[in-house]
């Protein structure tokens, strides 16, 4: 029974000596007959279920919760005034009310009121969060260090599952909007396929809801040293004390989602009660009991929130304002389940006249695709532990060949060395050097068909050795579907000839990105691993 239930009790039963007849509405707490309303709620709201009985007996509304993850990017509740049930109570209802606008329906938004708040952090193991914090100037981690040590193997993380999980998707809305760096929401310019593959390389777990992640997270804290949840989640998980040691709460300085787990009048018939509710969840007691319970920050600014709830969000990110640009995001995630990392190889011409600045400009590319580029935007783009990787340098021939999956600093040590040692040719067989690549690609299809396989040709002259291009789509055409699998993404450089790798690209599924718009380097990100 809550406190202000206790006073209201005791306060009738003195009273009712007196005037037992005229007391029964208002000692009751509510002029009518109890109500209950049926609420759809996030797997994360089961932690409010211990004030429930006071709410019920402090209005005469009885919430009958039923939790369910949401199954898509619509969200669940039903669109208002057809839903099986009155109320909807998510973590948020971002996804909820994107649906509803890309539905095209004229239909009003439900009434909403946000109950609590909670940013989208990282928990990390003590021990790793120490070791990321040395490597930082100021000692303060953002979204980009993450996704850096994801991609270097030295986090690994678990997450919901973003295709059925409000919070899964807020996660990853969170590290998107960073990887953009454009400070705003996410358009659907800003959803690169290159950007999250390394962030998503680290992700060793997940659950249908974060609830459930968290849930057997204990019985599995070998397969991963952090999680990326609620604020609220992580500080409930701490409380526990079934960790070996508690995570440490790191607040992203590159920003932060924000859950403000709102409740939803899907049913106006049921407006009385709904307001009820509302008004009795946003008390100040109801805030504090809330606060103390789930651990999420209170929205009553009356209610001061505990020693752990003062860290400031800082630039609180803002969600997509268009359905498309999520589902977007989230199709290119895919299933975090799967482990399955890219190929790429990497045809680059070693002809004499890439002498001087280009063959500079290209090695400093990998050197930066290896980790030497310590900008936000490298650290979300650099190659990534399990990616495999093929660098064949041409000239009037194939002059030299390697493969390495990457497993950690060496085998980027040794790429590099076939990029930065290599000698020069005097001639320039570009088509050659593309059948060169489709048959190192057809051949790793035909191995593993499920891993996604590209080719990158930069080039800076046109071929005048080995065979044609005519030649060469012979040759590619007997190769069948293994080949047909794989695009190939040209980078004229110099006086190459641009319109035969138009074609060529066009003609595998690629396209063409032309190196004089930006540098080599940006090029190379922006292509990487396209589909």
């Amino acid at each position: 029974m809550s406190r202000h239930a206790r006073a209201v009790r005791t306060a009738c039963l003195a009273l009712a000596l007196l005037l037992p007849a005229a007391l029964t509405t208002a000692c009751g707490g509510h002029d009518a007959r109890p109500v209950t309303l049926r609420v759809l709620a996030g797997p994360e709201l089961a932690d409010v279920a211990p004030l429930l009985d006071d709410l019920a007996e402090d209005t005469g509304v009885r919430l009958d919760m039923t939790y369910q993850a949401a199954a898509d990017l619509t969200g669940q509740p039903d669109t208002a005034g057809t839903s099986s049930y009155d109320l909807a109570w998510p973590v948020s209802d971002r996804s909820f009310l994107l649906g509803l606008q890309a539905s095209g329906k004229n239909t009003a938004r439900p009434e909403s009121a946000p109950i609590m708040r909670s940013p989208v952090v990282v928990g990390l193991a003590p021990s790793v969060a120490e070791r990321l914090r040395e490597g930082v100037p100021g000692g303060r981690l953002s979204w980009a260090d993450i996704a850096d040590a994801a991609a270097r193997g030295v986090v690994r993380f678990g997450m919901a599952d973003p295709r059925r999980s409000d919070t899964g998707r807020a996660a990853l809305v969170g590290v998107a909007t960073a990887a953009a760096g454009t400070g705003g929401a996410l358009r659907a310019q800003d959803v690169s396929c290159d950007r999250l593959r390394g962030f998503r390389s680290g992700q060793t777990l997940t659950g249908a809801s974060s609830r459930d992640l968290l849930a057997g997270y204990p019985a599995h804290q070998d397969r991963a040293n952090a999680l990326i949840a609620h604020e609220s989640e992580l500080l409930s998980l701490n409380a526990t004390r079934k960790l070996r040691r508690p995570l440490e709460i790191v607040h992203p300085d590159d920003g932060m989602v924000l859950s403000d787990f709102p409740l939803l009048l899907l049913h106006p018939a049921q407006r009385d009660a709904y307001r009820k509710v509302v008004d009795w969840l946003l008390g100040a007691d109801a805030q504090r009991r809330l606060m103390e319970t789930t651990y999420r920050r209170p929205v009553n600014p009356d209610v001061t929130p505990a020693p752990a709830l003062r860290t400031s969000v800082g630039n609180a990110l803002s969600f997509p304002d268009r359905l498309a640009v999520v589902e977007q995001l989230v199709d290119d995630y895919g299933d975090p389940a799967d482990r399955t990392a890219d190929q790429v190889v990497f045809l680059l011409d070693f002809s004499t006249s890439m002498r001087g600045g280009r063959i500079a400009a290209l090695r400093a590319a990998f050197a930066g695709l290896s980790g030497a580029d310590r900008s936000a935007g490298g650290k979300f783009t650099r190659f990534y532990r399990g990616e495999r990787l093929t660098v064949v340098r041409f000239g009037g021939r194939v002059l030299q060949e390697r493969t390495v999956t990457v497993r950690g600093d060496a085998d980027l040590r040794a790429l590099g060395r076939v990029v930065a040692d290599g000698g020069f040719d005097d001639a320039t067989a570009v088509w050659s050097a593309l059948d060169r690549g489709y048959r190192i690609a057809a051949d790793a299809v035909r191995a593993r068909p499920e891993r996604p396989v590209a080719i990158v040709l930069m080039t800076d002259g046109e071929s005048n050795s080995g065979l044609s291009y005519a030649e060469f789509r012979r040759r590619y055409d007997t190769l069948g579907a293994p080949a047909e699998a794989v695009p190939t993404f040209t980078v004229p450089f110099g006086e190459a000839d641009t319109g035969a790798l138009e074609r060529a690209a066009t003609a595998t599924g690629g396209r063409m990105v032309d190196a004089g718009l930006s540098s080599l380097s940006e090029a190379f990100k922006e292509i990487r691993g396209c589909r």
